[in-house]
């Protein structure tokens, strides 16, 4: 039996749309594979920007807070970023998380999933880029979930309504993501 793959959530903002997408996701997932997922909200790992002695590349995390990131990541089997794309990048939460660790990275399978008011193309992109730089596979298929105006402007979320014409290719980066499992 494989380690549970991690679903992030890439937002910590008040009001924030990112858990009900994630479930949303995760459901998905389920649906789609026979893996066991965990979803991560990074609200619950206050990880203070820039703590450690030493950078991550080398090493050691005198933290304890930063050790069990480690090894929560460490022992996943893969890992599902689910994050809003702000002002064409990804927030700054998700890149603290990232970037407290380094080699916890390395060999990882990386899905990335991304909404937004033009989906997340470009947040997508920079969050592969630093995927790769830090030697994680990433998954080819990137979804983005385009939310309408009247979303943007806080009218409520019908996940199942709004992302429909997604389901198909978020189940088939979840399958890719599946067979790079060991």
């Amino acid at each position: 039996m494989t380690s549970p793959v991690l679903i992030i959530m890439g937002s910590v903002r008040a009001n924030r749309l990112c858990p009900q997408i994630t479930r949303w996701v995760a459901g998905i997932g389920r649906a789609s594979t026979s893996l066991e997922y965990e979803i991560i909200d990074l609200t619950q790992w206050s990880l203070p920007m820039d703590d450690e002695p030493h950078i991550p590349a080398v090493g050691p995390y005198a933290s304890a807070l930063t050790q069990a990131w480690s090894d929560k990541v460490t022992n996943a089997s893969a890992v599902v970023f689910v994050t809003p794309q702000y002002n064409w990048g990804y927030p700054a939460a998700l890149k603290n998380a990232v970037d407290h660790l380094y080699r916890e990275w390395h060999g990882k399978p990386v899905l990335i999933v991304t909404y937004g008011g033009h989906g997340g193309g470009k947040c997508a992109a920079q969050l592969k880029q630093v995927m790769d730089g830090v030697k994680a596979k990433s998954v080819t298929l990137m979804p983005g979930l385009e939310l309408s105006d009247d979303i943007m402007r806080g009218a409520v979320l019908n996940s199942d309504v709004q992302f429909a014409a997604k389901v198909p290719i978020i189940a088939d980066a979840f399958a890719q993501l599946a067979s790079m499992i060991r």
